[in-house]
């Protein structure tokens, strides 16, 4: 964590989106950078093809910013392509990262990661209306609204991609694993799923993680039985992976006044 305010955090993403929005605007009318920066004409369509493209070359990551609703018509009727669909077609070498905002979070995308073996991750935090996708960090599409509206753009630009690196990981540290709320349930159950991972991580008898959650031993095995299932795990161990894929993990190492044990 950063450690910046909810309000920090906002305001450096408008003023970064800002500063995406002019920097593509000068760019654009430089004939030096003409290769650079180039506008995706054709519509929505034309931004899912060369969405395609870029996810097909990626060779070690792709970070993806979906904040931004298509606007009406945009799509025509006849388009059964998703931005999900996109994803699943990059190689399986390629680790993914997808960040969200609130209203735009895909609940089943969220559940459909947990019986993958190599799930997207996805976070959700608080972004202003922005789509980007920056594939091994060297090549970017973004579409951004403006005063003349919508506005896509293919990027080269080093400095441009400086600046949408900065936007990205400055946001991933500081937003919210989507898992948490969507896998568990409520805040409360969220919190209560981080807690009995923190144990199953580390090693504590499940008599002392009951005791410290105040619940009985086999109220206790029952929660740990229903977090398994709802991670697709066949045993604990297989649970703690897949929640450590899915940044459902507490950052303590160890729950307090936790001991290692035998489990049974």
């Amino acid at each position: 964590m950063t450690g910046k305010t909810p309000d920090e955090v906002e305001r450096a993403l408008l003023e970064a989106r800002s500063l995406i929005e002019s920097t593509v605007a000068i760019h654009r009318g430089r004939s030096a950078r003409k290769h650079q920066i180039v506008a995706v004409e054709g519509g929505y369509v034309a931004v899912l093809d060369a969405a395609e493209r870029l996810i097909a070359t990626a060779t070690r990551t792709i970070d993806i910013v979906h904040a931004r609703v298509p606007e009406s018509g945009e799509l025509p009727d006849s388009e059964t392509r998703s931005e999900r669909d996109l994803i699943y077609g990059a190689s399986e070498a390629v680790a993914v990262r997808l960040l969200s905002s609130t209203r735009l979070v895909d609940e089943s995308f969220v559940r459909e990661q947990l019986g993958r073996e190599r799930p997207v991750a996805i976070r959700v935090a608080k972004v202003p209306p922005l789509q980007a996708l920056l594939v091994d960090g060297a090549t970017g599409l973004v579409v951004t609204e403006s005063a003349v509206g919508r506005r896509a753009s293919l990027i080269r630009a080093p400095d441009v991609l400086h600046t949408l690196r900065t936007l990205f990981e400055s946001v991933w540290s500081n937003a919210v694993p989507a898992g948490e709320r969507i896998v568990f349930g409520g805040r409360d159950r969220a919190m209560l799923a981080r807690q009995i991972l923190g144990s199953l991580r580390a090693g504590v008898t499940d008599e002392v993680a009951a005791r410290e959650l105040a619940v009985s031993v086999r109220t206790y095995r029952r929660y740990v039985a229903e977090i398994m299932t709802l991670l697709g795990a066949s045993s604990r161990f297989q649970a703690g992976v897949r929640a450590a894929e899915l940044g459902l993990l507490p950052t303590a190492s160890t729950p307090a006044g936790g001991s290692s044990g035998n489990r049974t």
